[in-house]
C-alpha cells in the first residue's frame, strides 16, 4: 500500500523510501511505546464492561481513537445513553478538525487513497512527529506521515490485545494506575512543541484553567480550557518577536 502513495515529491531530498519509513518509525516509536499502558487499559476495560474479545479488538482496529475509546467504554459501562456517547466522543475528537486543517493544503492534491489513509491514521502522536518533520525539512511527506501512523496503529492494537488477554485473567487491572499513560503521553507531545512565548502562555493558561475547572467539577472544563488557551496564544502572539 505504501508504495502506491504520493511520495515522488518528498523522497528526492530526504532519502529513499526505506530511509523515510525507518525515520518515521524511529520518531513515532517512543510515543507509541508510551501509550502501551493506555492500550492495555482500553482492552481490559472493554472486557470488563462485557464486550467480547473480538468486539474489543475490533474497536481498536476500526475506531482507533484512544481517548474517545476510553470515554465511550466508560459511558457504556455506566449504561450511558447513546446520545451521550456520541456527544462525548465528538467533543473529545473535535481536535482532529484542527489537525486536518493544518494538513489540508498538503494533502488536497493527493489521491483519494492517500487522503483516506492520512485521515484514518491521524492521531495526536502522528500529527506531532509529522509537524516536527515538516518544520525541519520545510516539506510534507505523505509516506513519512502514514508510515508513522501505521507503526502507531500496530503498537496500539498490540497493546489492546494484551489488555484483552490480561483483562480475562487479571481482575481490576484498571486499578494499577495505567491511565497515567494518557497524561504522560500528552505531556511528551506538548513540551517539545513549546518553541515560542505565545505557545508557552497558551499551554500554561489551558493547563491551569483545566485544573481549576476540574477541581470545581465543571463538566465542560476541557472545552473551556481549550478556548482559554487558544485565546491566550492569540493575544500573546505579538510578543513572540520580543522574546526571540
Amino acid at each position: 500500500m505504501l508504495g502506491s502513495l504520493d511520495t515522488s515529491k518528498n523522497t528526492t531530498h530526504h532519502g529513499n523510501k526505506q530511509q523515510l519509513i525507518y525515520q518515521a518509525t524511529a520518531d513515532i516509536l517512543p510515543l507509541a511505546i508510551a501509550v502501551i499502558p493506555w492500550g492495555i487499559l482500553c482492552g481490559s476495560l472493554a472486557i470488563k464492561i462485557g464486550l467480547s474479545p473480538i468486539q474489543a479488538q475490533l474497536m481498536s482496529l476500526l475506531v482507533f481513537a484512544g481517548a474517545a475509546q476510553l470515554a465511550s467504554l466508560t459511558l457504556m459501562g455506566g449504561a450511558g445513553a447513546l446520545s451521550s456517547i456520541f456527544s462525548s466522543t465528538f467533543v473529545i475528537s473535535s481536535r482532529h478538525l484542527l489537525y486536518s486543517a493544518v494538513f489540508r493544503e498538503h494533502v488536497r492534491q493527493s489521491s483519494f487513497t492517500t487522503r483516506c489513509c492520512t485521515a484514518f491514521f491521524l492521531t495526536d502522536e502522528m500529527f506531532a512527529v509529522t509537524c516536527a518533520y515538516l518544520e525541519k525539512y520545510k516539506s510534507f511527506s505523505h509516506l513519512y506521515a502514514i508510515s508513522a501512523g501505521i507503526v502507531f496503529y500496530l503498537v496500539w492494537n498490540a497493546a489492546t490485545f494484551i489488555g484483552i488477554t490480561a483483562g480475562q485473567f487479571i481482575p481490576n487491572i484498571e486499578s494499577l494506575g495505567l491511565e497515567f499513560a494518557i497524561a504522560a503521553t500528552f505531556i511528551a507531545i506538548v513540551i517539545p512543541s513549546i518553541n515560542s512565548f505565545s505557545v508557552l502562555m497558551s499551554v500554561l493558561a489551558s493547563g491551569i484553567s483545566v485544573l481549576i475547572l476540574s477541581l470545581m467539577n465543571n463538566e465542560h472544563a476541557l472545552i473551556i480550557a481549550t478556548f482559554i488557551g487558544m485565546a491566550t496564544g492569540f493575544f500573546t502572539a505579538s510578543k513572540d518577536e520580543e522574546h526571540e
